[in-house]
């Protein structure tokens, strides 16, 4: 029997040209489907929710999260991208148990939720022992929201004994993987790849992930040039064939320009990390490219062990910074600005529709067009932040908070309704990531690693690492 929900006298953002922005109308759902959107729809038999006083909008897209780190919570708050990578990848990492990577994606999955992010690139690469990839797909598929999840081929330290004995015996993990999870292809958590850190590993390793990925139509993930002292790793994809649309690449900072000609070309998608990019160090977000390029823009949250697991904060931030940078420039030569380079709008273009795209998933969400998934977000309410609603897509990107969203659906089912998460004990999962947060982190004294434990040469012995792999 179809299961008919009638969404009444919303304020519809739908990021679909051919609706727009409706000030007043319904959106019917059928089962998990979008079955009509108009200023006024009938429908018999029907759950109806009135929304009057509600943005309704898509559900975000982040396209790249580490969802594991949620137990390290702002941990790297006063921390640079070398003290994550010598504090979070090389002391934390190693320190989680399966259990701990479970509890991590759950309770992350459902922090997005929660702040109406209903579809997320999980960058997976605390993926230490089989164990550990079981807890992560299970963790993500227990929350309810939809995934990619990017299956990593990380060590989990270098100064760690490794549980996989070789590169071969990696790869064979993320087959098993893609056999027991994957096998249909049609659940709400899909298929993806995370590339270790190019260089790091010798480049045969590389190819041989991307070679996997591709054998099962998977996305690929990776971090693309987001140190400025270290080799380019970009130059050896472009020079090996393997760049490709079904890739989504991350930072992109240090990016000249000929190679975004290149990244361009081969129609890679691109991933903004505004907090953490801005924050550790890593140099100016790579708006300003994309539109010179002609690269759609996505937002990503990266990593709560430093900021905001929220994706409206991202796209806030990034409006902010790029409208800032298209005018610098203007201000310096003293005159004013006239008019803003970016629209709001345009921002939730990033967060929604660019973002589904990136994942290979627009043909399923990302605006609200029949024949969708329902996945949606509704904000408004009580909240005293979203009314009145005078421009749509600017009280969604400035105004709303995470509390402000009193409904979310996945697939047409509520998964946060009235301000609730549903169907899960909020306090005992907060309860147990305490919990969890403590023994993480008494592991990593125990092993008598220092955080974030910064070298004095920081990058210096990685570049030389990167340099002498990528020549291999």
């Amino acid at each position: 029997m179809t299961t008919r929900v009638l969404l009444r006298n919303a304020h519809i953002v739908s990021m679909d040209p051919a609706t727009g922005v409706l000030p007043r109308g319904d959106i019917l759902i059928e089962d998990d489907t979008i079955a009509a959107v108009g200023a006024h729809v009938e429908a018999a038999h029907a759950e109806i929710l009135d929304l009057s006083g509600h943005i309704v909008a898509p559900g975000m897209v982040d396209t790249h999260r580490h969802t594991w780190q949620t137990q390290v919570r702002a941990l790297c708050a006063d921390w640079s991208m070398a003290d994550y990578f010598y504090g979070i990848r090389l002391a934390v990492s190693p320190a989680y148990t399966a259990a701990d990577v479970y509890l991590g994606n759950k309770l992350g999955a459902l922090e997005a939720l929660n702040a109406g992010v209903t579809t997320l690139l999980d960058f997976s690469h605390c993926n230490n022992t089989p164990d550990h990839s079981d807890a992560a797909v299970t963790g993500l598929r227990d929350s309810g929201i939809r995934a990619k999840f990017c299956y990593g081929f990380f060590e989990s330290s270098p100064e760690a004994p490794p549980y996989f004995p070789g590169h071969a015996s990696r790869i064979a993990d993320f087959e098993r993987i893609a056999k027991t999870y994957f096998g249909s292809g049609d659940g709400l958590v899909t298929l993806g790849v995370s590339l270790n850190e190019l260089g790091i590993v010798p480049f045969s390793h590389t190819r041989a992930e991307i070679r996997a990925a591709r054998e099962h139509g998977a996305l690929i993930a990776t971090h693309m040039d987001g140190l400025w002292a270290a080799p380019s790793v970009f130059e050896p994809l472009a020079r090996a064939g393997l760049l490709g649309p079904d890739q989504v690449h991350i930072h992109c900072n240090a990016l000249t320009d000929e190679r975004w000609r290149i990244l361009a070309d081969s129609g890679v998608k691109v991933s903004i990390s505004v907090e953490t990019e801005l924050n550790m160090g890593m140099g100016r977000p790579v708006f300003a490219k994309c539109d010179e390029f002609g690269v759609k823009p996505t937002l990503s949250c990266d990593v709560v062990s430093l900021n905001s697991g929220d994706l409206i904060t991202q796209a806030r931030m990034g409006l902010a910074f790029k409208r800032w940078a298209d005018t610098e420039q203007l201000n310096l030569s003293g005159k004013d600005v006239e008019q803003v380079s970016t629209t709001a709008l345009q921002a939730l273009e990033w967060a929604t529709i660019n973002g589904a795209e990136a994942c290979g998933l627009d043909d399923l969400v990302g605006s609200i067009t029949v024949g969708k998934k329902a996945d949606l977000i509704m904000a408004g309410g009580q909240g005293l932040a979203v009314h009145p609603v005078l421009d749509a897509p600017g009280t969604l990107i400035y105004q709303t908070k995470p509390s402000d969203i009193r409904h979310v659906m996945v697939a047409g089912r509520f998964v946060k309704r009235d301000g609730v998460l549903v169907g899960h004990d909020l306090p005992t999962l907060l309860a147990e990531a305490d919990r969890s947060a403590e023994q993480i982190l008494a592991r990593v004294r125990a092993a008598s690693r220092e955080l974030p434990g910064t070298p004095g040469a920081a990058f210096d012995d990685v570049a030389e690492v990167m340099r002498a792999n990528l020549r291999a």
